[in-house]
């Protein structure tokens, strides 16, 4: 009887061959999982450190409270404001935004504000308040830690006390009002924060009974005139950040305001606004004099260097001479008054002055 032919070789592997097959792949699989795996526990010390300094500090400084307790929000701002652990771990800039809504985003995958440390900290950092407890995790996608603290939000505070009205957008404000938490991305070998988003789907349980606000709807403007006569946001035009009798205070608006018009002959406004109209993943927010105040350099950078403004295709149109001219003479004008500004809170006694000096307001730098 004719025997069967077994096919090549390779169909019926060697015991000898299947052995080496199987270290082989246990050999990748181990490879797979020391590159996903995460740092050696516990957390680094630098970073647990500088985790829980920034919760006891946010504690201690910005406690839970009534979400209208202006004073209270008002303390909190002064503390984050001055030299705090929290701006310690800042950088020269930090991207800001909600958590995403699609499920596992990563933080480039989400669209973010740049801001300068001391808009953040001045503005946006203070709306929130802490009972200082918090979690530190590895995040083998972000490649960054997330320090997590538990939080709510001052959804009762003036219009005027946020730096653009957050309810121009139903579900950014609803997220907003119902937050519960902070998270801080933190870089491993710098302990600098990267990154900072707010969330209402973290584990831990409301800080405090939510009362939802209905406000007006919103027609558009970033700035607005109040009743009162009075420029609101009141917290954009460095209210409680310099001394009312700064004597650049006045100059400083209206520089802002030319600047503005030039902003707005020159289609900046098209794009740098807090809806994002371009659907930019990393937005730069021009729409207010803190905000201006705080990426002023980058604005001349990107002027000179003809990077701005872009048309539909994110494509750099250069700007018609003239216009180019005007729009930088008007950016230089408001960086020179900001910085006279900021150059008198440093220079000026306590003494003849109505307030304790504070940090002064840091344009971000050049980059």
């Amino acid at each position: 009887m004719e025997k069967k032919s077994r096919g090549p070789m390779f169909d019926r592997p060697s015991p000898r061959r299947a052995r080496f097959a199987t270290a082989a792949a246990i050999g990748l699989l181990a490879l797979a999982g020391m590159a996903n795996a995460q740092p050696t526990s516990p957390i680094p010390p630098a970073i647990e450190q500088a985790a829980r300094e920034i919760a006891t500090e946010l504690g201690r400084h910005c406690p839970v409270a009534p979400a209208g307790d202006t004073a209270a929000y008002n303390a909190c701002r002064r503390a984050l404001f001055g030299p705090s652990a929290l701006r310690s771990h800042l950088p020269d800039f930090l991207l800001w935004g909600r958590q995403s809504k699609a499920a596992g985003a990563t933080l480039r995958q989400t669209n973010l504000t740049q801001f300068a440390p001391d808009v953040w900290t001045n503005m946006y950092a203070p709306l929130f308040m802490f009972n200082g407890r918090h979690t530190v995790e590895w995040v083998p996608e972000e490649r960054m830690f997330r320090v997590q603290l538990e939080a709510a939000f001052r959804n009762r505070l003036a219009p005027g006390q946020f730096p653009y009205p957050f309810w121009h957008e139903e579900s950014k404000w609803a997220m907003y009002e119902n937050a519960n938490s902070l998270m801080l991305w933190m870089a491993p070998n710098t302990a600098k924060i990267r990154a900072a988003q707010f969330t209402d789907r973290a584990p831990n349980a409301m800080l405090q009974p939510v009362e939802p606000v209905r406000h007006a709807k919103h027609e558009g403007q970033w700035l607005w005139t109040d009743e009162k006569g009075k420029t609101q946001p009141a917290v954009t035009l460095f209210d409680g950040v310099y001394r009312p009798e700064n004597p650049h205070i006045k100059a400083m608006d209206r520089q802002y305001r030319d600047l503005a018009l030039q902003m707005r002959e020159s289609q900046c406004t098209q794009c740098h606004v807090p809806n994002n109209p371009d659907k930019m993943s990393r937005l730069v927010l021009l729409s207010t004099p803190a905000h201006a105040a705080g990426e002023i350099d980058r604005l001349i950078k990107s002027v000179r260097e003809d990077r701005m403004p872009v048309d539909e295709f994110r494509l750099a149109t250069p700007l018609a001479a003239d216009k180019r001219e005007w729009l930088l003479q008007r950016a230089e004008a408001f960086r020179a008054v900001v910085q006279a500004a900021q150059d008198w809170e440093k220079n000026a006694s306590p003494a003849s002055a109505s307030a304790p000096p504070q940090t002064a307001f840091q344009p971000t730098q050049q980059r």
